[in-house]
């Protein structure tokens, strides 16, 4: 079972309070992009084992939306982080880089 804390309202709570909201720092494209730069954002993502970068809600508590590092082979968690965040801060980097030094970084 995947396990987060709240960065907004501390609660550490499972993923069936939780709901995921996909990839968090992507450049998202709407209506008025190219016809291959909405192909792009919806269809055509890497989808890598390892760590992974994601949003989540705290549907059944606070209500809002922050962002995870885990790991999607281990589901181990590096760490959480608020959604207005543009990069992964530098602890959950750190903590990345020390259990994973074969990562590439955050891209």
């Amino acid at each position: 079972m995947l396990t987060l804390q709240c960065p907004y309202c501390g609660v550490q709570t499972d993923e069936t309070e939780l709901t995921p909201g996909g990839e968090a720092h992507l450049k998202r494209f709407g209506p008025d992009s190219s016809d291959e730069d909405f192909e792009g954002y919806m269809f055509a993502r890497k989808n890598p084992k390892g760590v992974h970068f994601e949003r989540w809600r705290h549907a059944y508590g606070c209500g809002k939306w922050f962002l995870a590092a885990r790991c999607t082979a281990t589901l181990e968690v590096f760490g959480t982080y608020k959604a207005q965040t543009s990069a992964p801060t530098e602890d959950i980097i750190k903590a990345v880089k020390a259990k994973r030094p074969d990562w590439e970084g955050f891209k």
